[in-house]
């Protein structure tokens, strides 16, 4: 094999992938619909991305070439059914993923939430610790700027997708479960199957699971040894006592890493610092590292990412897509600066998810002081007739809603004026980002007037 070729190269478990194997001498090219500050990133890096459904980009070597695909590609696209008729070797990223990890130790965190953080966290603990890493990650890390890292030894970090079941082609030594929440409903019909997909990638750990407290994880779901981690819960195994100014304690089987902080903010992320650290800790990294790695972590892009924050005026964008993670993110952010105004712009992401959630979205956005609610972002999804964010907008209890298209939101904001102490989020997973620079400009310029 000489050639590795993308559909769907911009993805971040997809570009994640495709830099590995360019880092490791192969001729990487790929397709994606639209350029991006990742494609471009890509490009940068000597890969080659072109943007038209065209087959003529593909490798001819079908004998010498891997097609990797994403499923967010439709099955009917072009350039996809033509590798799939004509005698090339063509899997999905999950199963390429999958086999990078095989025969090595793998680090792996699982959860419909909470994921990427967590698992970039533990990148970055073994990485600034000295053990050193290869990582797979769900997002851009701030601290390396990429996606993935790279290191001689066996140890392999991967984000443990649950998106059409892809983290059951990973075989953990230790894994983190964060979260089993209801999601993906369009493709585990309920709640019920989301759980048990969950206990099938428990089953398939081999040395320890770490499941955030209160989940159904139980010795009769796998042979692996189980702990429990919490925010503050003393319960738990591993688990957090909070001391002030966003400094705690954290508690393990074997003792106490006294005065830890997180270099990001809010309770959520001390609940991930945990997590990541009981993966630490249960392999074997020194306590007082993994201290010293925690107050160093720098976040991730579009994770709890500080755009601004000037003397009365805060500007963070989250990733936040589903209801209990905007729940989350308002609650922990809020805890920090309680005497603000609070403006949460949210951008629902598939038409499945908001019919499937429209009350919990509402109920989660209603604790913030003011909700700009955008139209839906379809991705993969074609319309749902009924299905728009009107459905969640009736449902906000909060002080004061508008909803509007995502094109009318700077100039909406170009008119309105900075009142008292102000903080402003911006939630979802579809182009939202686009808007995250222009929105911190202008919210810079209001202040600084």
């Amino acid at each position: 094999m000489k050639n590795v070729y993308f559909i769907g190269i911009g993805g971040i478990g997809m570009s994640a992938i495709a830099r590995y194997y360019n880092v490791k001498g192969y001729a990487v090219s790929g397709y994606d619909k639209t350029p991006s500050p990742l494609t471009h990133a890509l490009e940068d890096e000597g890969i080659g991305v072109h943007y038209t459904d065209d087959i003529s980009f593909i490798p001819e070597d079908k004998e010498e070439t891997l097609v990797v695909y994403t499923p967010a590609i439709p099955k009917d696209m072009g350039e996809l059914v033509y590798v799939q008729e004509n005698g090339y070797r063509v899997i999905k990223r999950s199963r390429m993923l999958g086999e990078i990890a095989t025969g090595q130790r793998c680090m792996a965190v699982a959860g419909t939430h909470g994921k990427t953080t967590t698992s970039t966290l533990v990148s970055h603990l073994f990485t600034d610790s000295g053990e050193g890493c290869s990582a797979f990650l769900g997002g851009i890390s701030k601290n390396y700027d990429s996606n993935l890292l790279t290191h001689s030894n066996d140890v392999i970090v991967a984000e443990a997708d649950e998106f059409d079941r892809s983290f059951l082609q990973l075989f953990p030594e230790i894994a983190v479960i964060t979260s089993m929440d209801a999601d993906h409903l369009d493709i585990y019909g309920d709640e019920a199957h989301i759980v048990e997909a969950f206990k099938a990638f428990a089953s398939q750990v081999s040395g320890t699971v770490i499941v955030k407290h209160g989940l159904d994880i139980t010795p009769k779901d796998t042979k692996a040894k189980i702990y429990t981690y919490a925010y503050d819960n003393p319960e738990a195994d591993f688990h957090a006592e909070p001391l002030e100014n966003g400094h705690f304690n954290l508690h393990y089987p074997g003792g106490v890493i006294e005065d830890c902080v997180v270099g990001i903010p809010g309770w959520v992320n001390i609940e991930n610092g945990v997590g990541a650290s009981a993966i630490g800790l249960t392999y074997g990294l020194d306590p007082q590292k993994i201290r010293k790695a925690l107050a160093s972590f720098s976040g991730v892009k579009r994770r709890f990412d500080m755009q601004v924050n000037l003397d009365g005026l805060v500007y963070i964008d989250d990733y936040a897509h589903h209801p209990n993670e905007i729940a989350a993110a308002i609650s922990s952010i809020k805890g920090r600066y309680p005497e603000y105004r609070y403006t949460a712009i949210f951008q629902p992401h598939l038409y499945t998810r908001t019919r499937d959630f429209a009350d919990e979205f509402a109920e989660a956005l209603s604790l913030a002081d003011r909700v700009i609610l955008l139209d839906i972002y379809p991705a993969r999804e074609e319309p749902i007739p009924g299905v728009t964010s009107e459905i969640i907008f009736k449902g906000i209890t909060a002080p004061e809603k508008i909803l509007m298209k995502k094109e009318e939101l700077l100039e909406y904001l170009q008119g309105q004026s900075l009142e008292g102490r102000e903080l402003f989020i911006t939630l979802g997973a579809g182009d939202i980002d686009r808007l995250v620079g222009p929105i911190g400009k202008l919210l810079t310029e209001k202040h600084d007037r």
